[in-house]
């Protein structure tokens, strides 16, 4: 593609950027790069005095201790083929592996180790059920014949045409609809039919419930497979030296290539003039015109309605986002550990994630609660040791940890003794991670004399950090299959195309969705690329002309 863009649409500003993007989160930076190298000037505006959005490190817990504050291990970043074209290691990324990629120990001593080796993991199965190693093998050779196909699908915009008629044809010689029927089942059911013990039952359930999906959800067991298979072939890597590593690659990458980024620049409007996105206001009244395109990654309930005002938008889009579904809240809390976490079950202390819950059933009873909008009495959770991934997180011989749960969006009440209400004031906060670190003694009796210092981020307290992530959720909405592809955001959707024109989604509430691999910023760039052509442009209008009279 040539570096010299196409003139300016008539009426625009000439001495404009070409380009403006809200929100200087992975996904924006992301788009920001993919418009720079296309030779478009781009300005990036991010409400929070550092960039990042949800990727940023700190040493707030302790100053000798770096702590990721939100995301944390990335799978998808290392898969994702958006990323890779970006060539983030010239900018000094550099990631860093756990010796295992995941565990997840039982409360008998028992533990299901995710290794990077298949033959270890295969092995560590075995032990579990005579038969089980073969059939992590089976899972595993599927995605070798499949598993590239169903990643450039999954980063490419909808309808992924090219990439779905591979893959169609890759599934026809893997078994077509029984292989279909697989993915689509509830994990606990894909577990039940594979696997004869608890060990690969529990890989596949634990990697599902990374996002909102209940073991006996359509579609989790599909989503912990593809988890699970991301990190037996490229691990569950973490940047050296903290989150914030790859944030400050993406932005190095960008500014080396004449794009600004502005922070503390929180923006309010984004203004409309005949149908078209010109320019955004932020709060301190500055208009910034757009020459081009206007990106927007952030949320889509905020997008729609809020900064663009409704009188801009088709009756339909708005009534639908009254459907629109928010995934779980999050409750996390970050630790400086004085020593190694003192698991029952010894293999745990290899692995850089750690899955906690004492069974299938568990899992499936911490769902039920939170589909009652119950806080859960014995919460799954997702346990980082970062400084088993990455030695430079701590000093030798401490942990630098963290653990999140989900929680209900709206509480109706507390499954626990806590009496845990949901305004999450000072004793909530407390009570909820007193909880949580009592779920951890059952797995690692002993885990509280090694807190040197905690961190609790309630669900307000993520928002407050990061305004996209609403009451702490984390994906952009529900991963649930009526929120996804050409449902997401809304029905009929599915591309980063908006109503209005010049206007893109380049969030997570986007196709493909949560997760940290850039692809909704890179779908969104490059439709504004896309819309710069004359036969494109002229088609954007008819589609959107299209699209708004059927959503009226």
């Amino acid at each position: 593609m040539s570096r010299t863009p196409p003139p300016h649409p008539a009426g625009l500003e000439t001495g404009a950027p070409d380009a403006v993007v809200i929100g200087a989160g992975p996904n924006g930076l992301v788009a920001a790069n993919v418009l720079a190298d296309a030779g478009w000037s781009v300005e990036v505006l991010e409400t929070n005095e550092e960039p990042g959005g949800a990727v940023r490190s700190d040493r707030g817990v302790h100053e000798d201790y770096v702590s990721d504050m939100f995301s944390a291990f990335y799978p998808l970043a290392v898969a994702s083929p958006v990323l890779s074209r970006l060539n983030l290691h010239e900018e000094g990324l550099r990631w860093s592996h756990a010796p295992s990629v995941l565990a997840h120990p039982l409360t008998d001593g028992r533990c299901a180790v995710l290794a990077r080796d298949r033959a270890a993991t295969a092995a560590g199965l075995e032990h579990f059920a005579p038969g089980d190693g073969l059939a992590w093998d089976n899972l595993c050779a599927i995605w070798d014949g499949i598993g590239e196909d169903v990643l450039r699908a999954l980063f490419t915009p909808f309808p992924p045409v090219r990439a779905a008629a591979r893959l169609f044809a890759r599934l026809r010689t893997a078994g077509g609809l029984r292989l279909a029927r697989t993915l689509l089942l509830p994990v606990r059911r894909l577990g039940e039919e594979e696997f004869l013990g608890d060990g690969g039952r529990l890989l596949l359930a634990g990697n599902a419930l990374h996002a909102d999906l209940a073991p006996e959800a359509a579609g989790s067991g599909g989503f912990g497979w593809l988890m699970s298979m991301l990190g037996q072939t490229v691990g569950y890597p973490v940047p050296t030296g903290g989150a914030g590593a790859l944030t400050a690659a993406l932005v190095r990458r960008l500014e080396r290539r004449g794009g600004v980024v502005r922070c503390g620049e929180r923006v309010t409007e984004v203004v409309v003039r005949a149908g078209r996105a010109v320019a955004v206001r932020t709060a301190s009244g500055e208009t910034v015109p757009a020459g081009r395109a206007v990106l927007a990654d952030v949320a889509v309930p905020a997008l729609y309605g809020d900064l663009v005002a409704p009188e801009h938008l088709p009756p339909r889009l708005l009534d639908d986002l009254r459907r629109f579904q928010w995934d779980w809240a999050t409750f996390k809390i970050d630790w400086a550990l004085s020593g190694p976490v003192p698991w029952t079950a010894e293999q745990a202390a290899t692995a850089g994630t750690v899955h906690l819950a004492d069974g299938m059933d568990e899992l499936t009873r911490f769902a039920a609660q939170l589909a009652t909008q119950h806080v859960p009495d014995r919460p799954f959770l997702l346990f980082g040791q970062m400084t088993t991934a990455d030695p430079s997180r701590s000093p030798s011989g401490t942990e630098s940890a963290w653990a999140y749960t989900h929680v209900p969006q709206r509480v109706r009440g507390d499954a626990g003794d806590g009496g845990i209400t949901g305004t999450w004031d000072l004793r909530e906060q407390e009570a909820m991670a007193d909880r949580i670190e009592a779920q951890i003694e059952r797995f690692a009796p002993g885990f509280r004399d090694r807190v040197r210092a905690r961190r609790v981020l309630a669900p307000p307290t993520l928002e407050s950090l990061d305004a996209n992530l609403r009451d702490g959720a984390i994906n952009g909405g529900t991963t649930a299959v009526h929120q996804q592809l050409f449902f997401r955001p809304v029905p009929g959707t599915g591309r980063p195309e908006t109503p209005v024109e010049g206007l893109y989604v380049a969030s997570s509430g986007a196709h493909p969705g949560g997760g940290v691999h850039g692809a909704p910023g890179a779908n969104a760039a490059r439709a504004a690329l896309r819309s710069t052509r004359p036969v494109h442009r002229a088609l954007s209008r008819a589609q959107s002309a299209l699209a708004t009279r059927g959503r009226r």
